[in-house]
């Protein structure tokens, strides 16, 4: 039955086109490929102008477990998806419990309030539907896959990162009205393009810390834009995966 309402929730979202293009997770014809293609065919275009150009590595904490259900209902409903369909999604998420077992002893069951099962057929699509409003109003370059999302825009001049600060102002607010909230510890920023003038960004209280490199799905991209460090780590690999270590 969960395949099933899976095919008519995607067919409904493909239909509508209701998926933002940001999002390339779980999506037809999208993929970790055309995510990087599309995130870094942007942003090296603005460095080849001679732009400086900020990105941010963003991370959510326990994403998928912190999807909350009432929320999630109301934006199926916002999207129009059937009546029958969003009943049947709402009981599949409410008859669920849980208790917590340390040393042997158990706590008393409760119900799960929060969170789309990882590892389930319709869990992704949920998650989609879930933060699809992520971007709206966002002026920067989002790029997403299911959780997995980067800010990037010209951090040139300083109009240019008062634009990319009140991004981050907008996601902040976001996973607060949708009780997600961002790793911030985590969340990091890459600065490209040497004339960069290493602005410092907030997300609520917190700066951002700055990095070197980071891994995009599984590439690993640093402050030049060099592909050498992506080159010794798939080299490495590839030598001990040989048995050549």
């Amino acid at each position: 039955m969960e395949q099933v309402i899976k095919e008519i929730t995607c067919k409904h979202l493909e239909g509508g086109k209701v998926i933002g293009n940001s999002q390339h997770g779980f999506v037809k014809n999208k993929s970790c490929q055309t995510n990087l293609i599309a995130f870094f065919d942007r942003i090296t275009s603005l460095v080849d102008k001679g732009e400086a150009v900020d990105v941010v590595y963003l991370d959510f904490s326990k994403a998928f477990d912190t999807v909350s259900h009432d929320i999630l209902i109301d934006k199926l409903g916002k999207y129009n998806l059937d009546g029958a369909t969003i009943r049947w999604v709402h009981n599949w998420l409410d008859n669920r419990i849980q208790r917590v077992v340390i040393n042997g002893s158990q706590s008393c069951w409760k119900g799960i309030t929060s969170g789309v099962p990882q590892g389930s057929v319709l869990g992704p699509a949920l998650f989609n539907i879930f933060i699809n409003d992520l971007d709206i109003g966002i002026e920067s370059t989002l790029i997403k896959f299911v959780d997995d999302t980067n800010l990037g825009g010209i951090a040139t001049a300083l109009e240019d990162m008062v634009i990319i600060q009140n991004d981050l102002d907008k996601l902040e607010k976001w996973s607060e009205v949708n009780t997600m909230k961002f790793n911030k510890d985590k969340c990091k920023l890459l600065h490209l393009r040497r004339k960069n003038q290493f602005h410092t960004y907030r997300m609520g209280r917190d700066c951002l810390g700055r990095s070197t490199a980071e891994r995009d799905l599984g590439v690993i991209v640093d402050h030049k834009l060099n592909m050498s460090q992506q080159c010794d780590a798939v080299a490495k690999k590839s030598k001990h995966d040989s048995g050549m270590y």
